[in-house]
Protein backbone atom coordinates (compact mmCIF):
# COMPACT_ATOMS: atom_id res chain seq x y z
CA UNK A 1 0.00 0.00 0.00
CA UNK A 2 1.05 3.28 -1.11
CA UNK A 3 -1.23 5.79 1.06
CA UNK A 4 -4.86 5.66 2.49
CA UNK A 5 -7.73 7.67 1.15
CA UNK A 6 -8.36 11.11 2.54
CA UNK A 7 -10.98 12.65 0.66
CA UNK A 8 -12.93 12.53 -2.45
CA UNK A 9 -12.82 16.77 -3.22
CA UNK A 10 -15.64 18.29 -5.44
CA UNK A 11 -14.99 21.34 -7.36
CA UNK A 12 -18.29 23.65 -6.81
CA UNK A 13 -19.30 27.29 -6.85
CA UNK A 14 -20.58 27.11 -2.80
CA UNK A 15 -18.67 24.71 -0.81
CA UNK A 16 -20.84 25.55 2.06
CA UNK A 17 -24.50 24.79 0.34
CA UNK A 18 -23.83 22.03 -1.44
CA UNK A 19 -21.90 20.33 2.02
CA UNK A 20 -25.15 21.12 3.76
CA UNK A 21 -26.98 19.16 0.84
CA UNK A 22 -24.65 16.01 1.43
CA UNK A 23 -24.47 16.24 4.89
CA UNK A 24 -28.31 15.50 4.81
CA UNK A 25 -28.08 13.27 2.30
CA UNK A 26 -25.41 11.43 3.36
CA UNK A 27 -26.10 11.43 7.46
CA UNK A 28 -22.23 12.86 7.79
CA UNK A 29 -21.02 15.68 10.19
CA UNK A 30 -18.61 18.98 9.34
CA UNK A 31 -15.13 18.29 9.34
CA UNK A 32 -13.46 21.76 8.02
CA UNK A 33 -15.54 24.06 7.52
CA UNK A 34 -13.53 27.38 5.72
CA UNK A 35 -14.86 29.92 3.14
CA UNK A 36 -13.25 27.48 0.45
CA UNK A 37 -13.64 24.75 1.46
CA UNK A 38 -15.61 22.47 3.63
CA UNK A 39 -15.04 18.61 4.69
CA UNK A 40 -18.04 16.02 5.49
CA UNK A 41 -17.49 12.82 7.08
CA UNK A 42 -18.02 10.13 9.83
CA UNK A 43 -15.33 10.91 12.11
CA UNK A 44 -12.10 13.59 11.80
CA UNK A 45 -10.11 10.72 11.75
CA UNK A 46 -11.77 8.99 8.57
CA UNK A 47 -11.99 9.42 4.93
CA UNK A 48 -13.81 12.62 4.11
CA UNK A 49 -15.87 14.48 1.12
CA UNK A 50 -14.85 17.59 0.89
CA UNK A 51 -16.16 20.54 -1.17
CA UNK A 52 -13.81 22.77 -2.75
CA UNK A 53 -14.36 26.84 -4.37
CA UNK A 54 -13.63 27.15 -7.82
CA UNK A 55 -13.80 30.02 -10.10
CA UNK A 56 -14.97 30.55 -12.75
CA UNK A 57 -16.81 27.08 -11.61
CA UNK A 58 -18.02 25.08 -14.59
CA UNK A 59 -20.91 22.67 -13.85
CA UNK A 60 -20.97 19.50 -15.39
CA UNK A 61 -23.77 18.35 -17.93
CA UNK A 62 -25.63 15.21 -17.46
CA UNK A 63 -25.54 13.23 -19.78
CA UNK A 64 -22.78 15.13 -21.92
CA UNK A 65 -19.19 15.47 -22.69
CA UNK A 66 -18.63 19.29 -23.46
CA UNK A 67 -18.87 19.36 -19.74
CA UNK A 68 -18.50 15.56 -18.44
CA UNK A 69 -19.42 14.80 -15.07
CA UNK A 70 -15.82 13.14 -14.72
CA UNK A 71 -17.29 11.16 -11.12
CA UNK A 72 -20.39 10.95 -9.26
CA UNK A 73 -22.10 9.24 -5.89
CA UNK A 74 -23.84 5.86 -5.44
CA UNK A 75 -26.23 5.89 -2.44
CA UNK A 76 -27.61 3.38 -1.42
CA UNK A 77 -30.75 3.27 -0.23
CA UNK A 78 -33.91 0.88 0.85
CA UNK A 79 -36.24 2.47 -1.01
CA UNK A 80 -36.17 4.02 -4.13
CA UNK A 81 -39.46 5.94 -3.95
CA UNK A 82 -39.11 7.09 -0.28
CA UNK A 83 -35.38 8.49 -1.22
CA UNK A 84 -36.38 9.80 -4.48
CA UNK A 85 -39.08 12.16 -2.31
CA UNK A 86 -36.40 13.06 0.48
CA UNK A 87 -33.88 14.24 -1.95
CA UNK A 88 -36.12 16.10 -3.97
CA UNK A 89 -36.91 17.65 -0.84
CA UNK A 90 -33.39 18.79 -0.23
CA UNK A 91 -32.76 20.49 -3.85
CA UNK A 92 -31.95 17.92 -6.10
CA UNK A 93 -33.31 17.28 -9.55
CA UNK A 94 -33.99 14.16 -11.28
CA UNK A 95 -32.61 13.53 -14.78
CA UNK A 96 -35.70 11.25 -15.56
CA UNK A 97 -33.13 8.35 -16.61
CA UNK A 98 -31.92 4.91 -14.81
CA UNK A 99 -33.78 1.60 -13.94
CA UNK A 100 -35.52 -0.41 -11.15
CA UNK A 101 -32.16 -0.61 -9.67
CA UNK A 102 -31.26 2.70 -9.91
CA UNK A 103 -32.19 6.37 -10.12
CA UNK A 104 -29.74 9.23 -11.81
CA UNK A 105 -30.05 13.12 -9.88
CA UNK A 106 -28.41 16.24 -10.21
CA UNK A 107 -27.32 17.92 -6.37
CA UNK A 108 -28.19 21.48 -6.41
CA UNK A 109 -24.95 22.71 -8.03
CA UNK A 110 -25.27 20.07 -10.93
CA UNK A 111 -23.05 17.19 -10.23
CA UNK A 112 -24.85 13.63 -11.06
CA UNK A 113 -25.33 11.43 -8.18
CA UNK A 114 -27.20 7.77 -7.91
CA UNK A 115 -29.98 6.50 -5.85
CA UNK A 116 -29.17 2.38 -6.03
CA UNK A 117 -31.09 -0.31 -4.30
CA UNK A 118 -31.11 -3.60 -4.95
Amino acid sequence: MIGTWQALVIDCEDPDSLAAFYEQLLGMVRIDNDPDWVSIGAAPDRPAVAFQAVSPYVAPEWPGHVHPQQMHLDVRVKDLDLAEELVLNLGARSTGQGTKTFRVYLDPQDHPFCLVSW
